[in-house]
């Protein structure tokens, strides 16, 4: 009976040293998503100002030199 529990104690402390570790692991991966979403939308905004036209350019700045 208490090598059953030793075993127990012994696979209980595994366990907890791993769902420790798993912890980590999510928390690493939810920060690289945190900021992986920030750049997203960071560049989601730059594509939008860079989509709208400018108010201060006329279509003749748009023509290329050789027309």
């Amino acid at each position: 009976m208490k090598d059953r529990l030793t075993e127990l104690e012994i696979k209980t402390s595994l366990n907890e040293d791993l769902l420790e570790e798993l912890n980590r692991t999510v928390y690493r991966q939810q920060q690289q998503i945190d900021l992986l979403q920030e750049q997203m939308r960071l560049l989601y905004q730059q594509i939008k100002d860079n989509a709208e036209p400018d108010e201060n350019t006329s279509l003749r700045d748009e023509i290329p030199p050789h027309y």
